[in-house]
């Protein structure tokens, strides 16, 4: 038996004591709902870090653990499992999906690439830019595979021109790499480019009901800049580290060419399916009121008779609906741009552990846990806001080297809420850091998906990886840390 198999079946066991223990403690009236509530959420925490179970059966333990120790029932924890948060999530992967089935992210990938040129260290910027762009609204998982695809055909022609050398293994690594890291970055730029933001959303809503919501515009503000600098930043340094002194050739422009022809014409189903997108993204951007400072453009929301009802969930899942309804010409991927398979395709599992966040950061708020949490954290009113926003970013982006950001983000965001109660602190200025950290984790290829795809591909020594995820870890903590203290206040 494995060490790793062997450490879950001892977390199991102790997991399942705990709760038959606690069970009786309750029944005793020896336990309150905060101790409980502290209970359930250590093993949802540890059995999610150390993947027990599968991450998504675990995000069902709420439903069963808080009726049982009177917590909550769950006729009022399960329709946190279906948010308008998840609609957003929901409605935006089926687009995608779509973009995907009708190769229309190929299209625009081998658009933006072939606009760079073929000389290698503009081809990998132009690699970077393209899968960063797909990363703010297809998953990062589904880019970095896409563009992984097409970077060993680039690499491939490469090696046959000049050989195996090298050069060419580190204009390999190079590539992978960056595919890799932009694909993270990405997701960093949209609410919908990874599920952390999404989760933040959520969780924070469910802390601050009174505060205004977090929209994709408010959002975009600070998160695509970001993006845009911390690509130039991975771009600069795979180039300082990996290529410095290297006399590596350009490519044959005729290359990027090729690949771009295997496409053919623009199809109308193509056509239709970026219509969609664009609508989707600019209704997404210009719902609400978007102040510029010096003018302010109106949202379109303000046309409709009930605009408090319209949200970016409502406008994910009305695009995703015209896919099922617009008719296709080519009938062998279906009558219409989007069928019944596109719903099997749905990432449900990433759906379930939303909502066992959801659930974890509700039973903390209704037990009394948060407060509890809170009143442990007084002391911290004596700190400067920006150690303890420093301190946050860096743990963040550290310890999900080696665990799920989604999970790491869901079991620490609820309790920055309490932190900040407690500490007297914009609790964006703690939440938005930790979201954000939580998706710059580069030295690993067990850190993220983008990460283990490239591994997998065999052209990438970790030795490498780590080198440069170090360096652009440390940026990263840096540039959030700057976003978190000085931008994000004056964003919202």
């Amino acid at each position: 038996m494995k060490k790793k198999d062997k450490i879950q079946k001892l977390f199991l066991l102790l997991g399942l004591i705990a709760l038959f223990t606690s069970l009786i403690m309750v029944k005793l009236q020896s336990m309150d709902t905060v101790m409980s509530m502290s209970v359930v959420a250590i093993i949802i925490a540890v059995w999610w870090i150390f993947e027990v179970l599968p991450l998504a059966i675990t995000a069902l333990m709420p439903l069963v653990t808080y009726p049982l120790l009177g917590i909550s029932s769950t006729k009022e924890i399960a329709p946190i499992y279906m948010s308008s948060v998840l609609l957003l999530f929901l409605g935006g992967f089926l687009v995608a999906i779509g973009m995907q089935r009708w190769n229309l992210h190929k299209r625009i990938a081998m658009t933006i690439i072939s606009f760079f040129g073929s000389e290698p260290k503009k081809l990998i910027l132009g690699f970077m830019v393209a899968t960063a762009f797909l990363s703010m609204w297809i998953s990062n998982t589904a880019s970095a595979v896409m563009m992984v695809s097409i970077g060993l055909a680039i690499i491939k022609n490469y090696e046959e021109i000049i050989g195996e050398n090298e050069n060419s293994n580190n204009f390999a690594q190079a590539l992978m790499i960056a595919i890799a890291y932009s694909a993270t970055l990405g997701g960093i730029a949209t609410l919908v480019g990874t599920p952390p933001n999404l989760a933040f959303t959520r969780i924070y809503a469910m802390n601050f009901p009174d505060a205004p919501s977090i929209s994709f515009a408010n959002w975009i503000i600070f998160g695509l800049p970001l993006t845009i600098i911390l690509v130039l930043v991975a771009w600069k340094l795979i180039g300082f580290i990996l290529m410095k002194g290297q006399n590596i050739l350009a490519l044959d422009p005729s290359i990027i060419e090729d690949e771009k022809k295997k496409l053919g014409p623009i199809s109308y189903e193509e056509k239709w399916v970026f219509i969609i997108f664009i609508t989707m993204a600019l209704a997404w951007i210009f719902r609400k009121d978007l102040n510029l400072g010096f003018f302010i453009i109106p949202g379109w929301s303000n046309l409709l008779p009930y605009s408090n009802y319209v949200d970016d969930g409502m406008v994910a899942i009305f695009m995703a609906i015209i896919l099922f309804i617009i008719p296709t010409k080519n009938k062998k991927l279906g009558k219409t741009l989007l069928d019944n398979s596109a719903i099997r395709e749905v990432p449900w599992e990433t759906i379930l552990l939303f909502g066992g966040g959801f659930a974890l950061a509700k039973g903390i708020q209704i037990s009394g846990l948060s407060a509890e949490l809170g009143s442990k954290f007084s002391y911290l009113t004596n700190i400067h806001p920006g150690i303890i926003i420093a301190f946050v970013a860096g743990g963040m982006s550290f310890i999900t080297e080696l665990t799920s950001n989604m999970a790491s983000t869901e079991m620490i965001l609820p309790i920055l809420a309490s932190v900040s109660k407690a500490a007297n602190i914009n609790p964006l200025s703690l939440m938005i850091p930790a979201t954000l950290a939580a998706s710059c984790a580069f030295m690993l290829p067990a850190a993220t998906a983008p990460n283990a795809i490239i591994f997998g591909s065999n052209r990438v020594k970790i030795k490498n990886m780590v080198k440069v995820g170090f360096v652009l870890n440390i940026v990263s903590i840096t540039l959030i840390f700057l976003v978190s203290y000085f931008v994000v206040p004056r964003v919202f």
